[in-house]
């Protein structure tokens, strides 16, 4: 039997547009989408799945425990232009895994990024 593989996160937020915005910068390239009479949201792929951002309903809080890691290209430069407008967690730094820093994305989730030309069994997003 071969191990399960990640197809879908969903990340619901009452700040679409930033979250957007943000994991654009890691690299996503997000489409605008509608199911039936469903919310438009946007959806991007990752890997051989996808991350998708909705709408939460008015007075409904985002979830912050979840906690996401991406290898991604130019970690130190993401990071820089990331810190704009959300904390960093902490800087680009080698670790036993590569090149490593951890954010918090707009909602404070937080986020590990991995540099993908040192990062072994992490998905490259």
């Amino acid at each position: 039997m071969s191990e399960p593989t990640l197809k879908l996160i969903v990340l619901k937020t009452t700040q679409i547009e930033s979250l957007r915005e943000f994991y654009a910068r890691l690299g996503f390239r997000f489409e605008r989408e509608q199911h039936g009479n469903g919310p438009r949201h946007f959806s991007a792929r990752l890997g051989d799945g996808v991350l998708e951002i909705y709408p939460l309903t008015s007075g409904a809080t985002a979830d912050t425990t979840t906690r996401l890691g991406f290898a991604i290209e130019g970690v130190q430069s993401i990071v820089e232009s990331v810190s704009e407008f959300v904390e960093v967690k902490s800087n680009p730094k080698q670790t036993e895994w590569g090149l490593r820093a951890v954010v918090r994305d707009p909602d404070g989730r937080s986020i590990e990024l991995y540099e993908s030309s040192q990062s072994s069994g992490v998905t490259n997003a």
